[in-house]
């Protein structure tokens, strides 16, 4: 060969004739070609993100697992509260007691009762009583008692007519405590109201908690339910019903208003904010209660008990 051919390398292998060679597969093209996107840190594979947010489904999960039908009685649970409920003859559908209970006076006292009035006594595990709880503590024992069945506005007018009496109401503007719907409706049953109207949302319903507190007089006293107070104010005073609400700056006292005997409706405001503006818009007349100056308001179910008392007073006279 002409040159330097003989020169080390210069001279080809066996096995490397020019031609088509195997390739790479396209990976170092792929290499050369830009990386995609960062997922984000909830996609990323065993990143702190992606942890919390896989509990967080976890826990939405089992919210909705949890979530009671409409129609499905309410646990009312704890030795006292129990026992206070069957004095008062809540309509309770079953007692629950879990295995291995103290068997002390309250406890004793639930058995008793539920054998006298029939109710069914159930045995369950201390598992399956903190399923049917949503596990809150139970201490133990448990009732079931059915979803309340409401009445309306209308029927319970129509009730105090047929019974010759000039309608009294009581209407809860937003009140959610259960223990305050509990002690108007007593208050009510003993001043001869005729019912307790309450809104269907953000607002307290008959639960076993009211049941317990009103003693009993739940069981006597119909209880309304409504979507729209304000609505329901109209039509109240379309069916001849007067309607006064209750403010801490009413329009005049109490012990003023002189239409306690004709048809009439209270309204009370929630625990901390009173009359909604819309509902206190809506009232014929709006009272006060006079109170010393120490004192700058009353507790909803207070309220309403003083003011039923001055009307069952006015209506007697």
């Amino acid at each position: 060969m002409a040159g330097n051919s003989q020169r080390k390398g210069a001279m080809r292998k066996a096995g490397t004739k020019k031609g088509a060679q195997t390739g790479s597969g396209g990976q170092r093209r792929k290499g050369l070609e830009g990386r995609k996107p960062t997922p984000a840190a909830k996609d990323r594979y065993k990143h702190p993100a992606q942890k919390r947010a896989q509990v967080a489904a976890r826990k939405a999960v089992g919210r909705q697992t949890r979530r009671k039908p409409a129609n499905a009685p309410e646990m009312l649970v704890g030795r006292n509260p129990v026992v206070e409920a069957l004095r008062t003859r809540v309509p309770a559908t079953a007692l629950y007691i879990a295995e291995q209970t103290e068997l002390d006076d309250r406890v004793s006292e639930s058995i008793r009762i539920a054998g006298d009035i029939g109710l069914p006594i159930l045995e369950v595990s201390r598992h399956e009583l903190d399923r049917l709880t949503g596990g809150i503590l139970h201490q133990g024992i448990g009732i079931a008692v059915p979803p309340y069945k409401y009445a309306d506005p209308s029927d319970l007018i129509a009730a105090a007519r047929a019974a010759g009496e000039a309608p009294l109401l009581v209407a809860l503007d937003g009140v959610q405590d259960p223990r305050n719907l509990g002690a108007v409706v007593r208050s009510a049953a003993a001043f001869g109201a005729h019912g307790v109207i309450v809104p269907e949302r953000r607002a307290a319903g008959m639960t076993a908690t009211a049941w317990r507190t009103s003693a009993g007089a739940a069981a006597r006293l119909p209880v309304a339910q409504v979507t729209n107070m304000s609505r329901t104010i109209l039509e109240l005073q379309k069916a001849g019903v007067f309607v006064v609400g209750l403010a801490a700056d009413g329009d005049i006292s109490l012990e003023s208003f002189d239409g306690a005997t004709d048809p009439v409706c209270i309204v009370v405001g929630s625990e901390g904010k009173g009359l909604s503006r819309l509902v206190a818009e809506k009232c014929d007349q709006v009272l006060s209660i006079p109170m010393s100056g120490k004192a700058e308001s009353l507790n909803a179910s207070v309220a309403a008990s003083v003011t039923l008392w001055q009307f069952a007073n006015s209506r007697r006279s």
